[in-house]
């Protein structure tokens, strides 16, 4: 007698599938099985997947208070009391380390839910029709491109003025054009497509034919891209707060926290070192997991 896990397993194995719903599950099953094969892919989804659940409990997890000070306890290393010591004013890091996963992944998250419609959307439409508009909108691109991504959003956060809200708007300003010229190069090729031709044979009209044909064929690809850009956001978005122009003190963020601890890096190590090894492990957690997504969502890397 066949037991329900059995069934489902045969479900999920079968050959042809019955319905549109077997063989969604079917592509995510296959497609997880790759993803899992990577491990090192693995390793920087699982870390990924730990900072989202410390930084979602963090208050329940962090021993004390980010902000409370101390200065009988200033510079203490690493122990027992404090796991990864305290810092100028006695504050314990552990806790500050914890606390700043949040801002990070909000500006993280944030950014790509900003450059990724964005960058679609202005590729999508520049590739589709082509002509002046093409033109427009790609050179509009170059020019966001001549400038590195640090420079260009060191102008955008300085003229912004300093803040968390500012520094996403600024890192978005500045990540948003290889996504849409990665969207414009796959429009370029699947507008030629003979099921493309078909739908307007049909009288689909273009909207409908970007939403409905253009869009889901490029997704993947921007899915992949966007992730592989989030470690040069975390990292960027550190270096704003290095500068002092993203999240303002007394936050803890990691580049800020980095920022006050160079000045005490011959005698208290760890007041800098923590927050920089934080900053690269995230960084190459997400490198490492976006590495995964493209061999799982891009069936023509190797």
């Amino acid at each position: 007698m066949n037991t329900p896990r059995a069934d489902f397993r045969s479900w999920l194995h079968a050959p042809v599938p019955a319905s549109a719903g077997q063989a969604r599950a079917q592509q995510i099953w296959l497609g997880w099985r790759r993803f899992a094969a990577n491990r090192s892919a693995l390793a920087g989804a699982l870390f990924l997947l730990l900072l989202v659940i410390v930084a979602w409990l963090a208050p329940a997890i962090a021993p004390y208070n980010p902000y409370q000070q101390s200065l009988a306890m200033r510079l203490q290393p690493p122990s027992a009391t404090h796991w990864f010591g305290t810092d100028e004013l006695g504050r314990d890091i552990f806790s500050r380390i914890i606390h700043g996963s949040r801002i990070t992944l909000y500006i993280a998250v944030l950014t790509a839910a900003i450059v990724a419609p964005v960058g679609l959307i202005v590729g999508t439409v520049a590739g589709y029709f082509g002509g002046w508009l093409d033109l427009v909108l790609m050179r509009v691109v170059d020019v966001f491109l001549a400038f590195p991504s640090l420079i260009l959003a060191l102008a955008f956060v300085t003229a912004l003025g300093p803040g968390i809200e500012n520094a996403v708007i600024a890192l978005s300003l500045s990540a948003w054009p290889p996504i849409a010229r990665l969207a414009r190069a796959e429009t370029l090729t699947i507008r030629k497509s003979d099921y493309v031709a078909a739908m307007r044979m049909q009288g689909a009209s273009h909207l409908r034919i970007l939403w409905a044909d253009i869009v889901p064929m490029c997704l993947p690809s921007v899915v992949v891209r966007v992730t592989l850009n989030m470690a040069i956001v975390i990292l960027t978005a550190a270096g704003l707060g290095f500068l002092g122009l993203g999240a303002q003190p007394p936050s803890p963020e990691w580049g800020a926290m980095l920022s006050t601890g160079r000045e005490f890096m011959m005698n208290a190590w760890w007041v800098a070192a923590i927050p920089g090894v934080a900053i690269l492990l995230t960084s190459l957690a997400v490198n490492l997991a976006g590495d995964g997504l493209r061999d799982v969502l891009d069936p023509r890397h190797d």
